[in-house]
């Protein structure tokens, strides 16, 4: 049975490992060199005093994880949230990516989080899928801003509303606050 639960340093080895090939295989990701499990457990730490990082398991297993971060580092910003997720590849197609975003996004409303973005390297129809199913649509393009695998990639932004956007936004919370009450 799939469970989902806040990510620990204890977990930043097999988010590492999840990750790895999404750097070195793949232009989902413009990093070009994975962070080791010190580097992985760094940014969790970073993330979580602000916003959810979670894992997915199953029977003691990692197999995804997903996060929010700032979709612009400033509090008037605090409204809105990127979200990032990603599944080892064997377990892609389960239903793991979907549990975690479901999961991410729920709590994020919890902090007055009234709109989300993701953004995807581009081509790529399996991301762009994902989060449409989800109900996020376009609303950005940056063209060829990036060079990896030997050829100019763009990025898409996906968005979507989660909350109403209320003339006066309720105040943020931190995902720390959340678990407190």
């Amino acid at each position: 049975m799939l469970t989902l639960r806040t990510a620990t340093a204890a977990d930043a080895a097999a988010l590492a490992a999840i990750y790895r090939p999404y750097v070195e295989e793949t232009d989902v990701t413009f990093e070009l060199t994975a962070p080791d499990a010190a580097e992985f457990c760094r940014r969790m730490e970073k993330t979580l005093l602000r916003y959810p990082y979670l894992v997915a398991e199953e029977e003691g297993i990692i197999l995804g994880y997903a996060y929010a971060s700032p979709l612009i580092d400033r509090r008037a910003a605090d409204a809105a949230a990127e979200v990032s997720s990603y599944v080892r590849w064997d377990a892609r197609g389960k239903g793991v990516g979907n549990a975690l975003l479901e999961a991410l996004e729920l709590l994020l409303q919890k902090q007055n989080v009234s709109a989300v973005y993701a953004c995807i390297t581009c081509p790529n129809p399996q991301s762009e899928a994902f989060y449409g199913k989800r109900g996020y649509v376009p609303c950005a393009r940056f063209h060829r801003c990036a060079f990896k695998l030997g050829a100019w990639k763009d990025v898409v932004w996906m968005e979507k509303h989660i909350l109403p956007h209320e003339d006066t936004p309720k105040a943020f919370v931190p995902f720390g606050a959340l678990e407190s009450k």
